[in-house]
């Protein structure tokens, strides 16, 4: 854990002179905004072999009114929409919440930000935290990040 979860309105598969945007950076972008989270000591906030940036696109969708009204107001690329949902493991308190929470939110907003000003669409962000009724781990990835230093 940390586990990012992107869905998102297929029409943001375009390229960006088309109203599209670059989903594979926005990963990218917010796996380094998770690997760069630092606690009140200092400390990092996830294990870098835990992090893990999922993006979909939703195969069906519906949002609002159907871009009636923003047909009205002349964005003929429709109306799109981005859900991120962040699920950590419990343990962590309400300011790294916070801090972690401001941080993806500020990434997210930057890699959007010429769609937000050129076209109607909606991005939510949410966090969840346990309990987990189970949870089992798998990894070879982990070990990667974990290596004796030579000296």
């Amino acid at each position: 854990m940390p586990h990012l979860v992107i869905l998102y309105t297929p029409n943001l598969d375009q390229p960006a002179a088309q109203g599209g945007s670059d989903m594979a950076a926005l990963c990218c972008a917010l796996a380094q905004t998770l690997c760069a989270q630092v606690d009140e000591a200092g400390k990092p906030v996830f294990p870098t072999g835990g992090v893990r940036v999922l993006a979909y696109p939703a195969a069906h969708y519906a949002v609002a009114d159907d871009g009636a009204a923003g047909l009205a107001a002349g964005d003929g690329a429709g109306y799109a929409f981005v859900y991120l949902n962040l699920r950590m493991g419990r343990g962590r308190g309400s300011a790294t919440h916070l801090s972690v929470g401001r941080a993806l939110e500020a990434a997210a907003q930057a890699h959007f930000s010429a769609l937000l000003a050129s076209r109607h669409i909606g991005i939510t962000l949410q966090i969840d935290e346990g309990p987990e009724v189970f949870d089992a781990k798998h990894s070879s990835i982990h070990p990667l990040f974990h290596k004796p230093a030579h000296g």
